[in-house]
């Protein structure tokens, strides 16, 4: 019922958009991006953005946005559309991808001529770009048409397991695309991914990840004892700690002290 009410108000907030703004939407919107994870930007310092998004032609585009930086986009206006937002460090050979995004989806995100960006909305967009990469052709089950309010409602409400709604990245979003094209949208997709627990002998008390909602890993160094990651497929997974940056992909892992 919350869900339904939900969508009968955004629908509403929508009509009267129309009809005060005689059926236009702004042509571009500005940008709002949130505020990085603290312990990235005292590691790390402010991330640069990697911006993707679609242009009013359907293309996708992307620009690149330096610290303190900003930028307005042009999208189409459909029901809807992603943003997203990759936080990435150059001076640490932290390239865009590693680090889980910020995002948006158009237009349950509008602010007037603003698209506000959030950590959470990050997954949904990510999600949505997988959904047009398994897609073939088959209109019914398009990114755009998901119901997505439906899809936030399941973070929302705690219908899913509380290791998700705390933590949407655990989730292998390629793998509940890929599902969901082929035979429907399912809540049942959304599970935590289990990961490969890997001895990499690299001591520090916390390591950071990549997602801006992992709780740090805990490693008491001074007991001596190898510490275990959570190593996840489909990519290289990172941390960083005051002793450096750990990169590992499968049970291979490359570690850099800071200079």
């Amino acid at each position: 019922m919350k869900t339904n009410n939900y969508k009968l108000m955004v629908i509403f907030a929508l009509a009267l958009q129309l009809i005060c703004c005689g059926d236009r939407f702004p042509s571009a919107y500005d940008l709002e991006l949130p505020k990085p994870p603290s312990q990235w930007v005292s590691l790390l310092g402010d991330p640069h953005w990697r911006v993707e998004w679609l242009n009013p032609n359907g293309e996708k585009q992307s620009a690149d946005i330096s610290p303190g930086g900003g930028i307005a986009v042009e999208i189409p206006i459909t029901w809807a559309n992603p943003v997203t937002a990759w936080p990435f460090w150059p001076s640490h050979n932290l390239i865009p991808g590693l680090f889980k995004p910020a995002g948006a989806l158009f237009p349950l995100d509008v602010d007037g001529d603003s698209l506000r960006l959030s950590w959470e909305a990050g997954a949904d967009t990510v999600f949505y770009w997988e959904l047009a990469l398994a897609n073939k052709g088959n209109m019914s089950r398009a990114p755009a048409n998901l119901d997505w309010l439906r899809f936030r409602s399941l973070f929302k409400e705690g219908t899913l397991k509380e290791d998700v709604c705390k933590d949407p990245w655990l989730i292998d979003w390629r793998s509940a695309a890929e599902k969901t094209i082929a035979s429907g949208f399912d809540r049942r997709r959304f599970i935590s991914e289990t990961p490969e627990k890997v001895n990499i002998p690299v001591f520090a008390d916390l390591w950071y990840g990549a997602s801006p909602f992992a709780e740090p890993l805990c490693f008491d160094k001074d007991e001596g004892k190898i510490p275990v990651f959570p190593v996840r497929s489909g990519g290289v997974n990172v941390w960083v700690s005051e002793e450096g940056i750990l990169r590992v992909r499968g049970k291979v892992w490359v570690f850099k002290e800071w200079k």
